[in-house]
């Protein structure tokens, strides 16, 4: 048998077959090996009435080169390293894997979810993400988008000043115009206002800082004047998703916030929004949305609950957030030649330009 294989190979057709069988058992061995890894990790625990693995590596990128500059994630979008110092560092010109169960930002279920929305989406796709940071999800979907044949518009909201810079460098690098981009520098609210966000000195270095909404004046003139917070306009949800004629996406990650938002703009949510995915930080935020949600006639089309580490002493530590993908059917039924998305004119915050102390950011 073998000399009778060693002669067939030297047709170049069937050793080219060969080589290639091997190639793919090579492969299909990486991967079984990988999931064998992996095949016990929370992030496969999820719920869905679709196949977040077959839409996440659908939306693979297949022609990938490497940046000298930055690591490039699988859909082929730009991340510069100084974002996450600590966990990036010296991954330039890298090419990250496929996010199965998880990478360094998200698991399957965030990235299922929020790509679900892609493809739900009919000739135009605008995406708002409340809590931007570096603009990630304005920046993963809106790559996937517009490899779909989307037009794309990017919405983000931070307070952060740094990591609205980021946002706004990230968008640039990946190609987007400043047309197809807005960033608002603040925090969502039900109300407008004013609220104090915590100044760090270094941009990257922290991801989880919270807004403080009830501050007296005192305190808000004190944590200014001593540099240890910044004051930021609330922006109210509803008057941000009204400049648009829909939203194919809204993504919130909010630091704990989640269920009083969503609870308080539940009917600009369902008027506008097709799709929210919605990171949660406690079992009793995820009961509150489901709860105000299904009262709104939403589809729950994903959800993987926040994973909690039980020690036998002390009440059990949140230790990931959780994850809820879902559908209005009011709005993501829409008609497919939909072209909509783009704000109307108007200032959105006239509150904030009216006070010569506080100043708005927002680069379109």
């Amino acid at each position: 048998m073998t000399f009778l294989r060693n002669m067939a190979l030297q047709i170049p057709q069937l050793r080219r077959l060969y080589e290639q069988r091997n190639a793919l058992l090579c492969e299909r061995d990486g991967l079984v090996s990988r999931l064998g890894d992996c095949s016990g990790s929370p992030f496969l625990h999820y719920n869905a009435i679709f196949d977040p693995m077959e839409v996440v590596r659908r939306h693979a990128a297949r022609d990938i080169r490497p940046n000298q500059s930055y690591l490039t994630n699988y859909l082929g979008v730009l991340i510069d390293p100084k974002f996450f110092p600590d966990i990036l560092a010296g991954m330039a010109g890298q090419i990250d894997v496929v996010p199965i169960p998880a990478n360094w930002h998200a698991d399957l279920a965030e990235w299922g979810a929020a790509l679900r929305a892609v493809d739900l989406a009919r000739g135009a796709f605008t995406v708002v993400e409340l809590g931007c940071g570096w603009g990630c999800w304005v920046n993963n979907t809106g790559v996937a988008a517009r490899r779909a044949g989307l037009d794309v518009h990017l919405v983000g909201v931070e307070a952060d000043a740094g990591h609205v810079a980021f946002a706004s460098e990230a968008c640039e690098a990946n190609g987007f115009s400043p047309g197809q981009v807005t960033l608002h520098r603040g925090v969502a609210a039900l109300a407008p206002g004013f609220a104090l966000f915590p100044r760090q000195g270094r941009a990257g270095l922290h991801w989880g800082l919270e807004p403080i909404f009830s501050a007296t004046d005192e305190q808000r003139r004190s944590a200014v004047e001593s540099g240890a917070c910044d004051e930021v306009p609330m922006i109210p949800l509803d008057r941000l998703l009204g400049q648009l004629a829909r939203a194919d996406l809204l993504h919130m990650d909010i630091q704990g916030g989640e269920a009083d938002l969503v609870a308080g703009c539940a009917p600009a949510l369902t008027a506008k929004v097709a799709y929210l995915v919605v990171g949660t930080h406690s079992r009793q935020i995820e009961g509150r949305i489901m709860e105000t949600m299904f009262r709104a006639g939403w589809t729950l089309e994903i959800e993987r609950p926040a994973i909690y580490g039980a020690t036998g002493e002390h009440a059990p530590a949140l230790t990931v957030d959780g994850v809820q993908g879902w559908r209005n059917p009011a709005v993501a039924g829409a008609d497919s030649a939909w072209r909509g998305g783009i704000p109307v004119s108007g200032n959105l915050f006239p509150a904030a330009a009216k006070n010569p102390g506080h100043r708005e950011i927002r680069s379109t």
